[in-house]
């Protein structure tokens, strides 16, 4: 009988094992080490200038603590804040912040591939490439098209009449407000 319960006792915790492992809750080092993180990218967030914060998504609670943030001037009231700012990371996306944040450092490998996507959309509707065009409307369905046209007319224009390229830089300003590179 003793080797019955053995057995027993070894299926018990083989099924334990399996099927029921408890998650390893974090660690308080770790905790601490992601509030750090959420500081730290607070942080981040403060020292953008306001037309780069509004392409970020944030809730209005972030928006309102950001801005009181650039009202701060104290450095004590300030490291407080960035703690609160840190607090209210908590319930953000994080990663969706990370991500619009990489597309405004323009050193990043995300803000490069985005303008040499702009620069091929350019390009071909420079060349007067329908699938370009539809392309970049698949992509940016609120893109005015009949304003698309208009550029693209004016740039083969200014490339016909040997004219400095004007409307391409029209063209490719519109490009970038409509990526919001």
């Amino acid at each position: 009988m003793g080797r019955a319960k053995a057995r027993q006792a070894a299926a018990e915790l083989e099924a334990l094992q399996n099927n029921l492992e408890p998650e390893e809750e974090p660690s308080r080092t770790q905790i601490k080490r992601a509030m750090e993180e959420l500081q730290k990218l607070g942080g981040e967030l403060v020292a953008l200038k306001k037309s780069d914060l509004k392409r970020i998504p944030m809730s209005e609670t972030l928006e309102v603590a950001i801005a009181e943030a650039h009202r701060l001037t104290q450095n004590e009231a300030k490291r407080r804040h960035l703690q609160y700012i840190g607090k209210v990371m908590r319930n953000e996306d994080d990663a969706a912040i990370r991500q619009a944040l990489a597309v405004l450092d323009s050193s990043t490998d995300e803000h490069r591939k985005a303008f040499h996507q702009l620069e091929r959309w350019r390009d071909g509707l420079m060349a007067n490439d329908q699938n370009t065009l539809q392309d970049l409307l698949d992509h940016h369905p609120q893109a005015d098209r009949q304003h698309l046209n208009a550029l693209v007319r004016m740039t083969q224009k200014e490339n016909k009449s040997n004219k400095p390229p004007t409307a391409a830089r029209k063209l490719f300003k519109y490009l970038r407000e409509l990526s919001q590179i």
